[in-house]
């Protein structure tokens, strides 16, 4: 990309887009042409830059210039005012939400200042749609490395060494994995890539997928070589369409320039990839359910061993990765083991991948090296608390994992650390929660959700969460009691202990480390009856002041069933019984009468 003097890289990822990204990328191409500038500015479309909350975005080169919220009508004045006369269109720069400060060189963000991208080397880099950009950055050299300098052994050796685990959520060894498969005898083998990301906030292996899918194509071919499968199958959920096209794009373009297909690199080595889909189910996202998924069952997992090693897709020998552990390995294998694993923890190699949500300032996606503490994503990556409030909770390991506090801000994250502190990894989501989050409610979202993906092969998944989700209801309707918080307990553990999949087996988890870690707001909603939060509707009561009620009516014109009397300029009243605890009222009195008990 040498020949241009300056080059507007527009975010294409699924967030940006959702916001007229491509029409500002047209419309800057339009701008750059009018005005006689194609020969010395260029428009690329590239992948998620991270900044997902305050898209769409446009980085400039050179210069590092992060514009953000750029609506389409923005074009002209950032080609007449940046690239014509060099300034900077400062309503549009990056503002740090914690010192207000604007940032016109994005090396000084402190979102970016702890990041180490491996996995997202590419995004918001190149445009994924151009497999020659993918190339002038070091793409399929790890491929032609391995299939001309070693035999499979060798760089199986090389990703075991590494230290890179799974990054799916099982945190299995990926070399072992490989391993495994290799080891098995058969005429048929296959690579898997696991797309099915279902985690509610979780956005990590669509965000690759829209913006570097080479480096998955490249590390499936890799893979195919190492364990001797000549097919590799993406399973991706059909409600990622952009991926798809960007996926469906890059394969088309690898078999062009030889790079799947026959004889790759004319070393006999035969590989190529074909796409599966999937219907949203958030099971499938184990492996064995994914397999069944492939081959037209029912998407159910089944009890392990045999594993898919040893009798996968079809019955054969097959590997499973997801996405983000497979954008690891041309790194890897370019780099060394020892480079790898010389980031992270003595258990955890490398960086991982989160997407950070909730109530946070820097909503968006992130890479960071493990052991980084989550004082450091929330605080200082993330950029805080929105709004200035205190932070309460963070919940990781999305649905399947745990609530942690502000005790637990200064752990190092890895995969065992998180263990015991009673979260886990997962995928990589990561929802912060503030002051004004209830822990029964949160607990209440994550189990619905977990009751409504559940397949129902086994009793304590099917029957169990839906037990656990009935109980949380009754507490948030204020009918429950302490024997259900021991019943809550009880419930889970056995859930945790019986269910078939790592799906059932977790699904208690967010519950279980929100008693542990919140008892007095659980007791308080059983004894008092009352939601310390204010969230809980069933446990609201609305009251008016009278000493602040200056009779004006607005809270009775607003209420919709007539739960509040009063003659104009006399003091209002709310009949509790009628109320249906909308906030109606609340939200139009003007002189702060209206309060909930």
């Amino acid at each position: 990309m040498s020949e241009y003097k300056i080059y507007l890289l527009v975010c294409g990822g699924s967030g940006c887009k959702s916001h007229s990204s491509h029409t500002i990328a047209e419309n800057l191409k339009s701008e750059i042409r009018q005005q006689g500038l194609s020969d010395t500015a260029q428009v690329v479309t590239t992948g998620c830059f991270g900044f997902c909350e305050i898209g769409p975005v446009v980085n400039i080169i050179p210069g590092n210039t992060i514009y953000t919220q750029v609506k389409p009508e923005d074009a002209r004045e950032i080609v007449d005012e940046h690239v014509v006369k060099g300034k900077k269109v400062q309503r549009l720069l990056y503002k740090d939400p914690m010192t207000e400060k604007i940032i016109t060189d994005s090396r000084g963000m402190e979102v970016y200042k702890k990041q180490v991208r491996i996995a997202l080397r590419n995004c918001g880099v190149i445009n994924p749609e151009n497999i020659d950009e993918y190339i002038t950055r070091q793409g399929y050299e790890a491929l032609g490395k391995v299939l001309t300098e070693m035999d499979p052994s060798q760089a199986i050796d090389i990703i075991k060494k590494s230290g890179l685990r799974g990054r799916g959520g099982g945190g299995f060894p990926t070399g072992m994995k490989w391993e495994l498969t290799a080891a098995s005898k058969s005429d048929q083998k296959y690579v898997v890539c696991n797309a099915d990301e279902g985690d509610p906030g979780a956005f990590m292996d669509r965000s690759i997928l829209e913006g570097d899918p080479h480096s998955v194509i490249e590390a499936m071919a890799i893979c195919g070589y190492c364990t001797g499968a000549s097919e590799g199958l993406v399973y991706i959920r059909a409600e990622y369409p952009l991926a798809i096209e960007r996926l469906k794009m890059a394969i088309k373009q690898a078999r062009e320039y030889g790079l799947l297909g026959k004889n790759i690199f004319g070393t006999g080595f035969s590989f190529d990839i074909d796409l599966r889909y999937g219907a949203g189910a958030f099971v499938c996202g184990e492996e064995t359910a994914l397999i069944h998924s492939m081959e037209g069952k029912r998407g159910e997992p089944t009890m392990k061993p045999p594993f898919p090693s040893v009798a996968g897709y079809l019955g054969k020998p097959t590997t499973v990765n997801n996405v983000e552990t497979f954008a690891n390995v041309c790194p890897i294998i370019l780099k060394g083991q020892e480079w790898f694993s010389s980031i992270g923890t003595e258990k955890s190699k490398g960086t991982k991948v989160f997407a950070l949500a909730g109530k946070v300032n820097n909503v968006g996606l992130i890479e960071v090296p493990m052991g980084i503490t989550l004082r450091e994503v929330i605080f200082e990556i993330g950029g805080g608390i929105k709004g200035g409030k205190k932070f309460k909770a963070v919940q990781t390991g999305g649905p399947s994992g745990g609530c942690l506090t502000e005790q637990h801000l200064d752990i190092p994250i890895d995969y065992d650390n998180l263990i015991a502190a009673g979260s886990m990894m997962g995928s990589g989501g990561m929802i912060v929660m503030d002051e004004d989050d209830c822990m029964v409610d949160m607990a209440k979202f994550f189990l619905e959700f977990t009751v409504d993906e559940s397949c129902g092969k086994c009793t304590p998944c099917r029957i169990g969460n839906k037990r656990l989700f009935e109980l949380l209801e009754k507490i948030t309707s204020g009918n429950g009691n302490r024997e259900d918080i021991d019943r809550l307990i009880n419930l889970g553990n056995v859930i945790k202990d019986t269910a078939l999949c790592g799906l059932g087996q977790s699904s208690p988890n967010p519950v279980l480390s929100m008693i542990k870690n919140f008892p007095v707001e659980y007791e308080t909603h059983v004894v008092d009856k009352k939601c310390p939060s204010g969230v809980c509707k069933a446990l609201m009561v609305y009251e008016i002041i009278a000493e602040n009620c200056v009779g004006c009516t607005a809270c009775a014109r607003a209420c919709p069933v007539g739960a509040i009397t009063g003659e104009r300029k006399e003091v209002h009243t709310i009949d509790t019984g009628l109320c249906i605890k909308c906030g109606a009222c609340m939200d139009r009195c003007k002189f702060n009468a209206v309060i909930v008990k």
